[in-house]
């Protein structure tokens, strides 16, 4: 089913609004303070999710008091609150993520009870799924919510790094019953239900993070969602898709954040007789590649959320492609971003240091890199034996109509090595290797990526983007980044691939899927970075 979600005007509305609440309440002193301190503003969090603020209302659909925010909207205000602060962003999520099994899998009157009290109360969720021994394999929960004599439930179990698990209202618990994994509502205060101490973390030390122990907690048959036992892992499913995105907007909302500040520092440092800004070896290493990978990020990002709105589906590997690219993405650039401001960037000072502690996490949370790795070449790779190799092929051809400009021939090329090293392995029978399998799914996502920036340059061209798309580049310079950026992907896929295919075989020759194309594709790489670096510097548009 299509999602209308806010128009233009209000979702502009918002970000504003977004940021005068940051500037009012959330100055970079207390952010350092806070993080020091490791605590959580849970007052700010509550505003936010408030009268003051309402963000909550966006995840909350229309008929039970919300906005009905869509994937698009969300994933502009998921990238606007990561730029602000990692570990505030995470709490507001974790809201919205614990209310999704609701959302997806509840009752009318589940949903009329739970969804109208989040828009009216502000009720803050937490999303009870990950345990000691079950990271990202939902499958292998422990938990257990046994039927009681009263025709309720009996939950028993340990829940760990649940997101707002020390200060939230109401709880999503996943949990085995007879019938398989189900979700259930539990209340904060409940007989049974008790939370830990924060967790000390690495970084995003503005969220609060604790474990959750259910010592037979007693809870009604009204506390089951869908009211139907061995629908937990599905409902978790149909989600994937929407949160994964949203994660991805926070990999990419603190990777610009990050690098964001270190041109901003590049423009007033100077060294050898002027600043770091003007100087090759500085602005193609440390702001340039990461540019063009955070815009073929959300190239992709906005494009998926486009098609969740449209009624598309579930869209769970496109997701993990999202969530992919724009984490590992992200948190390159914050590492790039303290490596620019040489010994400054490695002091708790300068926020850079901060951010790269607190992007970090996206890497891991709401499934690893290794989990999207996994996941993306598993669907990809299916897609191949049912196309009987067509799939990326098909996808190259459809790349043709774009101009040149965009990159679209190199991206196409990508798309053909890719095509070349998956019918490689095929023939070689060599993704039974976990490795081949976990490579094959990052060439995947930089090839699709490539693919998505090309697109998204030509729209913008045509003035075809959404009225709710990112302004940050025009058209020529989305054009710069997309040329960029599929150089980068295509000598990643085709010698990604190489690697793959000759480092399985024996001593007998083995294919090398278009190596040498790809590395006649970077002519021109050096031109178009000095032209990229101008226009990321506002020192000139690209000439036509």
């Amino acid at each position: 089913m299509a999602i209308q979600g806010l128009d233009a005007e209000t979702l502009d509305m918002l970000l504003a609004a977004i940021g005068e609440f940051a500037d009012r309440n959330l100055s970079t002193e207390l952010l350092l303070r806070l993080d020091h301190e490791d605590r959580c503003p849970e007052e700010v969090v509550r505003q936010m999710c408030g009268d003051d603020l309402g963000i909550h209302l966006l995840f909350v659909p229309e008929p039970y008091g919300g906005l009905g925010g869509g994937s698009l909207d969300v994933c502009r205000v998921c990238e606007r609150m990561a730029a602000i602060d990692l570990g505030v962003a995470t709490s507001v999520l974790a809201t919205a993520l614990g209310s999704d099994p609701i959302a997806v899998g509840a009752t009318e009157e589940q949903r009329k009870l739970w969804l109208t009290r989040m828009a009216e109360e502000g009720v803050l969720f937490a999303y009870g799924a990950t345990e000691p021994e079950a990271g990202s394999d939902l499958g292998a929960l422990r938990t257990t919510a046994t039927p009681a004599e009263d025709g309720g439930y009996r939950i028993t179990g340990r829940k760990q790094w649940i997101s707002n698990g020390g200060i939230a209202d109401a709880y999503s618990v996943l949990a085995n019953t007879p019938g398989g994994p189900s979700w259930f509502v539990v209340e904060r205060g409940a007989p049974g239900f008790s939370q830990a101490k924060p967790e000390d973390k690495h970084g995003i030390r503005l969220s609060n993070t604790a474990a959750l122990y259910l010592d037979d907690v007693p809870v009604g048959v009204d506390a089951l969602v869908g009211g139907v036992e061995g629908q937990g892992l599905i409902q978790a499913q149909q989600v994937f898709g929407h949160t994964r995105l949203m994660v991805a907007a926070f990999g990419l909302g603190a990777g610009w954040s990050a690098l964001d500040k270190v041109i901003a520092y590049s423009k007033d440092r100077v060294q050898a007789g002027g600043p770091l800004a003007g100087k090759q070896g500085y602005t193609h290493k440390l702001i340039v590649p990461h540019a063009a990978r955070l815009e073929a990020a959300r190239a992709y990002i906005e494009e998926t959320a486009e098609r969740l709105d449209a009624g598309e589906g579930a869209l769970g590997t496109e997701g993990a492609i999202a969530k992919y690219l724009a984490t590992e993405a992200g948190n390159a650039a914050a590492d790039a971003a303290i490596q620019g401001h040489g010994g400054y960037g490695y002091t708790r000072d300068y926020l850079v240091e901060k951010i790269k502690r607190d992007v970090r996490i996206t890497t891991i949370y709401e499934g690893t890199s290794e989990i999207m790795e996994m996941t993306i070449s598993r669907d990809r790779w299916q897609e191949h034996i049912k196309t009987r190799g067509r799939y990326y092929l098909d996808r190259a051809d459809a790349l043709g109509s774009l101009p040149a400009t965009t990159g679209a021939g190199v991206a196409a090329l990508a798309l053909r090595s890719l095509a070349e090293t998956l019918e490689a392995c095929r023939a070689g029978r060599l993704t039974r290797q976990q490795h081949v399998l976990l490579r094959l799914g990052e060439l995947v996502a930089y090839a699709e990526c490539a693919e998505a920036l090309c697109r998204r340059a030509a729209r913008a061209a045509g003035n075809a983007l959404p009225d709710k798309a990112d302004r940050r580049f025009d058209a020529a310079g989305l054009a710069v980044l997309a040329r960029v950026f599929a150089r980068d992907a295509v000598l990643r896929v085709a010698t990604g691939g190489a690697l793959l295919v000759r480092g399985s075989a024996d001593d007998s020759p083995s294919p090398t899927p278009r190596l040498d194309e790809a590395v006649a594709s970077q002519a021109g790489a050096l031109a178009d970075m000095d032209m990229a670096a101008d226009i990321i510097y506002g020192r000139r548009q690209e000439q036509s």
